[in-house]
């Protein structure tokens, strides 16, 4: 196990990520090929889990496009992530908020962080 952490970090591509967390809104600058195009396309939403650890990280971004929920999966490490911002930190109280699927109107607000 320690050969394939080893060769992981050999490989490992370092992006500069912001700190964030479940609950936080975020904007993922996605790149997206299309041909041979390639546009960059902007995904806002809630963080509702991060799982994983090193390379294999992820994370779940939830966001509602009109009556219906959204959910999306990034690597963080992706060669494809142009670039992550964060918009809002939200104070919640778990680290996966699956709880928001559930949620509609008044009851899905995250509460903002106050520094």
């Amino acid at each position: 196990m320690d050969l394939i952490k080893v060769i992981e970090n050999e490989f490992a591509v370092e992006n500069e990520i912001p700190k964030f967390g479940a609950g936080d809104t975020v904007t993922v600058s996605y790149k997206i090929r299309e041909g041979n195009k390639e546009r960059i396309q902007n995904f806002r939403g809630v963080v509702i889990q991060l799982r994983g650890s090193g390379s294999t990280k992820t994370f779940t971004v939830r966001k509602m496009s009109g009556n219906i929920g959204v959910e999306r999966i990034f690597p963080v490490y992706s060669p494809f992530i142009d670039s992550i911002e964060v918009n809002k930190h939200g104070n919640v109280r778990r680290k996966r908020i699956f709880y928001l699927r559930e949620r509609t109107g008044k009851k899905a607000r995250i509460k903002e962080k106050r520094f």
